[in-house]
């Protein structure tokens, strides 16, 4: 029960220090992965010009915007996503890079909606994206940063699926069907709604466009509806290993408006959440946001931390991976010195600084207190190590909290000492 009279914000989230331990695990993870495939880090402003979504893409987006009027009466919006920034971003600057711009962003994004599972009003993205190059072979690049991190997080094949389609092949069937561009976006929020919406409205949907769900499921089912352009993707992926993680899919056709050929998501094998991960080709975006001054062909995705870490929690091998890394990363320090003698506090103090100055994390009771209370201290602190300051200073003892091994060491020579032993965690502890 909460002591304070004041609570987070509904949607919004405090992170405690195991929480934002977590964080760090997917966020290491995701720049760790981008990086490997030579992209480059990135970072936009959290609050940008509201008429920047709103030409991007209107619709729900635009009912789901943290908006208000700052003091200098400018209409501006906590960002809801990143790829707009960056058709920002990258329509003032792109002359100044080489093509194809490989750039990744990991940030802090606002929606208005309903907080669920794998869903709250803010979260963090982890955004990928390549502009300058139209080929497909930019989009197995991004597909490949997508399945890499998938198995970084420890998941194997078997846990997830990679749902691959074409945003053109539906616009073909449009046409061929005599939709016109109005139509055919309402038709396309029908095809990314199949598989939630009820038969019976399906078919009033449908219906109104002069379509049948039957023509629409028989679209989706006939392999032969595959695009060339998905063809040249999965023999680029086959190529690296990769073509067995992807399949393709065309009732994957992502809602935005900006979507212009190849999209894709990220599933858990039971499909028992959101996507893990999402994106496709957004050609129009970059000159859309610049009118027409700037024209950039661009694909990328997105990975949000609410559905990715809820995965890695239900999946059990992905957990223990997750706890591994915490153990080695969340303890407080590396060495917690224990004043066991109050009359050496002096020795101890200049200890910790000598320790502290060369790098290591090191905790101390900053007040007199029991011996065996600053040991529980030192567990409490995830301290690897316990330096006993004592009576037989510059004599120290020195414990191996996880196995209570000790030795004796000289406070001379303690700060080389000490980084040998945490360096090589494996090594003997008894000389």
């Amino acid at each position: 029960m909460a002591v304070s009279a004041f609570q987070s914000l509904p949607g919004f989230r405090d992170f405690l220090p195991r929480d934002f331990a977590v964080r760090q695990y997917l966020h290491e993870t995701w720049r760790a992965t981008a990086r490997r495939h030579g992209f480059v880090e990135y970072e936009t402003p959290l609050l940008e010009d509201t008429g920047l979504y709103l030409k991007k893409s209107g619709g729900e987006l635009s009912t789901q915007l943290f908006r208000f009027s700052d003091q200098g009466g400018r209409d501006i919006t906590l960002r809801p996503e990143v790829t707009a920034s960056l058709a920002r971003l990258a329509a003032d600057n792109q002359r100044d890079f080489p093509k194809p711009l490989k750039w990744f962003e990991i940030g802090q994004c606002f929606r208005y909606e309903k907080p669920q599972k794998g869903r709250g009003r803010e979260f963090f993205q982890f955004n990928v994206d390549i502009l300058g190059e139209d080929s497909a072979a930019a989009d197995a690049e991004l597909l490949a940063v997508a399945i890499d991190t998938m198995r970084a997080f420890g998941f194997e094949k078997s846990d997830y699926q990679v749902r691959v389609s074409d945003r053109q092949a539906w616009a073909d069937f449009a046409k061929n069907r005599g939709l016109n561009e109005e139509q055919l976006a309402t038709f396309l929020q029908i095809v990314d709604k199949l598989e939630r919406d009820k038969t019976d409205v399906l078919h009033e949907k449908l219906g109104a466009l002069g379509l049948t769900l039957d023509e629409v499921k028989e679209f989706i089912a006939n392999p032969d509806n595959a695009s060339t352009t998905y063809r040249d993707l999965l023999a680029n992926l086959t190529a690296r290993g990769l073509g067995e993680f992807i399949r393709w899919d065309l009732s994957i056709v992502r809602g935005l408006a900006y979507y212009t050929g190849l999209v894709f998501e990220v599933f858990d094998a039971r499909a028992s959440m959101r996507a893990v991960a999402g994106g496709g080709r957004y050609d129009t975006l970059v000159s859309t946001i610049s009118d027409g001054k700037v024209s950039l062909p661009a694909t990328g995705f997105a990975m949000g931390d609410y559905v990715i870490r809820n995965l890695i929690e239900e999946t059990p091998h992905t957990l223990m991976q997750m706890e591994v890394w915490l153990q080695r990363n969340q303890a407080g320090c590396d060495v917690y010195v224990a004043i066991d003698q109050e009359e050496k506090r002096n020795e101890a103090l200049r200890l910790v600084t000598d320790l502290r100055t060369a790098g290591l994390s090191v905790d101390y009771p900053m007040t007199a207190m029991k011996f065996n209370k600053q040991l529980q201290r030192s567990d409490q602190a995830g301290a690897r190590f316990a330096l006993v300051v004592g009576q037989d200073y510059p004599t120290l003892k020195l414990k191996m909290l996880a196995s209570r091994a000790e030795t004796t060491v000289s406070a001379e020579g303690i700060v080389e000492e000490m980084i040998n032993r945490i360096h090589r965690p494996d090594g003997p502890l008894l000389a």
